[in-house]
């Protein structure tokens, strides 16, 4: 008997265990908590706003995004374009910024190590992006969603301009190209194919009806009467696709580091539906564990966190300020989701949406450290001017 305690010790010890299975534990707790009756329903409650109000938007913005973005890439010439005329380089990047996800900004700091965009380019497209935050925002409050994106375009603009106008085109241009595909050797190769299909083969069947269950609930139909189905069962249906969407996601990849644990998925050579699915289920498990987070110290304490918080409003913009220094769309996630929930004002979403750099800083601090962090500091004024101009014009 006793060496059952020092082989289940062993196993935990494993690297194995250690490495392969710590997303299994947010599922993990999501089974107990349907399991006990006093959160039974709430996690339920959780589980399908989730996924009939965040994950079903944002797989159909990713859908519209990735159909866009496959057109965009077929034009040519753009490179020689960029390269011969530098004014248009930090337009160019705030533009690479402004649009959803990360694929984006880590297109231009590739561009930057292999020496062909400037050092504004890098303020300019690590101001302007809103990593996969954006995608959330947009389907849970599109106008305003659209109008952070254009404040974070601007302000990129702006940044990218200024830093290019004081310290010139060529400054910390790197000399020797480092040219790697930095999108892929900075996320392990570790991926399970088959979860990776079944990913896509879940979004390729659930997006055409999760959108339209979403959109008639957002039209206030009630979809269990419509469907003449006994009150509830719709709540659990989309408490159950969330349970799957998170279980595919918790399978899917192992946790290395920090990076794998908080960035977006590595989409490598992967098709329309898996690239949907995988940054879907990203954004919906951490959304999950966000709102999860945020009803349960409710139920459990009895405090409301939008009244707590409001006790320290003054430093909730410097908050989302300092999560967004953090790398990786993960934090960021948190900090929209306590913005849709109404726990933290605007000044603090605009704050975190300008600061953070989403998972574009990942290949910069691999291949240029001394730029990256001098980026990030550079975002981070501009951050502070509008987060505490818009709290004291407007909170």
């Amino acid at each position: 008997m006793a060496s059952i305690p020092k082989a289940i010790s062993h196993q935990l010890q494993s690297p194995k265990w250690q490495l392969a299975n710590k997303r299994l534990i947010l599922p993990a707790v999501l089974i107990a908590l349907l399991a006990a009756p006093s959160t039974h329903g709430l996690t339920v409650s959780v589980l399908s706003d989730a996924f009939w109000q965040v994950a079903s938007y944002v797989a159909a913005t990713l859908s519209l995004y990735h159909f866009i973005s496959a057109k965009l890439n077929q034009s040519r010439g753009l490179n020689k374009v960029l390269e011969t005329n530098s004014r248009y380089q930090v337009l160019f990047a705030s533009f690479m910024g402004a649009l959803p996800g990360c694929g984006g900004a880590i297109v231009v700091i590739t561009q930057f190590v292999s020496g062909r965009l400037s050092f504004g380019a890098v303020v300019a497209v690590l101001t302007a992006t809103m990593g996969d935050a954006a995608f959330l925002l947009l389907a849970a409050d599109p106008g305003t969603g659209l109008m952070i994106v254009a404040i974070g375009f601007v302000v990129g603009l702006f940044s990218g301009a200024v830093v290019d106008a004081v310290h010139g085109i060529d400054f910390m241009r790197p000399k020797t190209s480092k040219a790697k595909d930095a999108a892929t050797n900075n996320h392990a190769h570790d991926k399970n194919q088959s979860v990776l299909k079944l990913q896509g083969l879940f979004w390729k069947w659930a997006l055409l009806p999760a959108t339209v269950i979403a959109i008639m609930g957002s039209l206030q139909i009630d979809i269990d009467r419509f469907f003449h189905l006994k009150a509830g069962t719709i709540s659990y249906i989309g408490a159950a696709a969330a349970l799957s969407a998170m279980l595919l996601w918790a399978t899917s990849r192992e946790v290395t580091d920090y990076q794998s644990a908080v960035a977006e998925e590595p989409k490598d050579n992967s098709n329309f539906f898996q690239r949907i699915a995988q940054d879907t289920n990203f954004v919906t498990s951490w959304v999950i564990g966000a709102f999860l987070l945020f009803e349960l110290t409710v139920f459990w304490t009895g405090l409301d966190p939008a009244a707590v918080f409001s006790n320290w409003a003054v430093l909730l913009p410097l908050m989302g300020i300092l999560i967004g220094l953090l790398p990786g769309c993960g934090p960021q996630i948190l900090v929209t989701s306590l913005y849709i929930t109404g726990a933290v004002p605007l000044s603090a979403q605009l704050g975190n949406a300008i600061s953070n750099d989403g998972d574009a800083l990942f290949p910069a601090i691999a291949l240029a450290p001394k730029a990256a962090l001098m980026a990030t500091l550079y975002s981070t004024l501009p951050a502070l001017i509008v987060a505490y101009g818009s709290f004291a014009f407007f909170e």
